[in-house]
């Protein structure tokens, strides 16, 4: 059964420690709570984890760009990486 999508302008709550930890893996501490301090929602944590592990690009190819608070996630998760971030 398909879950049903939030109605337009309604944005679904905001991702817990648990959450960011179940998606973007073994994170530093101080990562997660700078991620929860963009207040994300779980799908945006997400995302901006399927960019830092390489999959951008296809998000990208499908009209999801890399930008606002997936991108300030991006940022947080790649912040320990050498390379420039994707473009979308």
């Amino acid at each position: 059964m398909k879950e049903p999508r939030p109605k337009a302008g309604v944005r679904e709550a905001a991702a817990t420690s648990e959450d960011v930890l179940r998606v973007a893996g073994d994170i530093d501490e101080h990562k997660v709570i700078d991620i929860l301090a963009l207040n994300p929602t779980v799908e945006e944590v997400e995302e901006a984890a399927l960019w830092a592990t390489g999959d951008g690009d296809i998000l990208g190819r499908t009209g999801r760009p890399l930008a606002g608070i997936v991108a300030d996630i991006y940022e947080i998760l790649t912040a320990d990486e050498e390379e420039p971030p994707p473009t979308g």
